[in-house]
């Protein structure tokens, strides 16, 4: 099996997110998908395998992370389009059939790509005093994301908040199917973007993810709501850092963004 590692949502190396990506002829059982994903340790590996030709899709995709699989990822859908491109096994958008229905990833002229995911449902609730608790900060709202996608947006008043978190991550886990999405305004938008956000999901076993495309899929509908835009550029302000950018188009949204390989190799057993 060939794998390689790429750094999604960055067009540099050792920032973004790093996944790991193995093209394969057919899915072997469930338990050697998860054992590969834990050797490889990062927050989730994508394994594909082409389908036959006449089908709603292309290639079928799952996604493991070193614990357990997971219904949507937005990095390794970027990472597994940007390996398929760039070693000619796929020209052009390449539909992937996933748990969350055919996902559409296309190339850019500049090199990027877009990913079409479906847009996350929010429900604005009440802000637990765990949840503050748990984060070592108050914020001023949040939101639900449902079951399919399991997260918890907490908007807090100013940027520095965010970089500032240091959270109780086993406490966090209480709170919230899949993690926490902890956001707020971009305090200076001459940057380059227009809101920051840290994501933790400790339940999926990924303390601090360092860029994730899913989680996009809630702050593109929150942050154009409040800023009365559908086009966005989003910061996640992780150690490795990335931006996201996001089209908001009703039940879907576009996410944006660059890949680099930065290993390649053979993974012998």
């Amino acid at each position: 099996m060939r794998i390689r590692i790429v750094d999604a949502f960055t067009d540099r190396p050792f920032t973004g997110n790093p996944a790991g990506v193995l093209l394969l002829d057919s899915f072997p059982s469930d338990e050697r998908l998860q054992q590969i994903a834990l050797e490889v340790n990062h927050a989730e590996t994508a394994f594909a395998h082409r389908l036959d030709a006449g089908g709603e899709a292309d290639w079928a995709l799952r996604w493991f992370t070193p614990a357990t699989e997971v219904n949507m990822c937005g990095h390794a859908t970027l990472a597994t389009a940007h390996v398929l491109h760039t070693t000619g096994a796929h020209e052009g958008a390449v539909r992937f059939a996933t748990r969350s229905g055919v996902l559409v990833a296309t190339p850019g002229e500049d090199g990027s790509i877009t990913l079409d995911f479906p847009t996350a449902p929010l429900t604005p609730v009440e802000v637990s005093a765990g949840v503050a608790e748990a984060l070592g900060a108050a914020p001023r709202a949040a939101c639900d994301t449902g079951p399919n996608v399991g997260d918890l947006v907490v908007e807090f008043a100013d940027e520095k908040t965010v970089h500032a978190l240091t959270p109780d991550l086993r406490a966090l886990g209480r709170y919230s199917e899949r993690g926490i999405i902890a956001t707020a305004r971009a305090e200076d938008p001459s940057r380059g973007y227009d809101f920051v956000s840290r994501c933790f999901f400790p339940n999926v076993g990924i303390d601090e993810d360092p860029v994730t495309g899913s989680a996009h899929t809630a702050l593109a509908p929150f942050w154009s709501e409040r800023l009365g835009r559908t086009v966005l550029t989003g910061l996640q302000a992780s150690p490795r850092s990335g931006r996201v950018r996001t089209e908001l188009r009703g039940d879907r949204t576009l996410l944006t963004g660059r890949a680099v390989t930065t290993i390649e190799g053979e993974l012998l057993v």
